[in-house]
Order: C-alpha cells, then sequence, then structure tokens
C-alpha cells in the first residue's frame, strides 16, 4: 500500500508538467497563424497595388494572387494540424 501511493504522488506531478508542456508547446505553434494572416494580407494588398499601377495585368496578377494565397493558407493549415497533433496526439 505504501509503494502504491509514492508511486501516485510521484506519477501526478509529472502528468501535470507533461500536460502543461503540451498547452505550451500548443499555444506556440499556433502562432503561424497570425504571420499567415499578415501574409495574406500582403499578398492582396500587392494585388490592389499591382493592378492600380497596371490595370490590364488585372487577370494575370488574380492568378498568382491566388497561388500566393493558397501557399500562405497551406502554412496556417500545417501550424494549425501542428498544434492538433501536439494536443492530441498520444
Amino acid at each position: 500500500m505504501c509503494i502504491l501511493h509514492l508511486v501516485q504522488t510521484v506519477a501526478a506531478p509529472f502528468f501535470m508538467i507533461l500536460q502543461a508542456a503540451k498547452l505550451i508547446g500548443a499555444g506556440l505553434s499556433t502562432i503561424s497563424l497570425a504571420g499567415s494572416g499578415v501574409g495574406i494580407g500582403i499578398v492582396f494588398s500587392s494585388l490592389v497595388a499591382a493592378t492600380a499601377r497596371n490595370p490590364s495585368l488585372g487577370k494575370q496578377l488574380f492568378i498568382y494572387t491566388i497561388l500566393g494565397f493558397a501557399l500562405t493558407e497551406a502554412i496556417a493549415l500545417f501550424g494549425l494540424m501542428m498544434a492538433f497533433l501536439i494536443l492530441f496526439g498520444s
């Protein structure tokens, strides 16, 4: 009975520290979402500026903008996926 009590008192803080580390890691991995939001804003502001300079290239610039948006959004999804893997992984 004494050994079981000793194991419980030693293991409980370890699991609490592990859970805290998971939460901190998941929070840090979501920083990429803020960077992705800034990146998407830069992509579309560049589209507006470039279209204002040369309106005849608007359609071609829009295609490049959608490509930039997709790549920037993929980084955010990777960061979100890492957060979920940290939280809910074994």
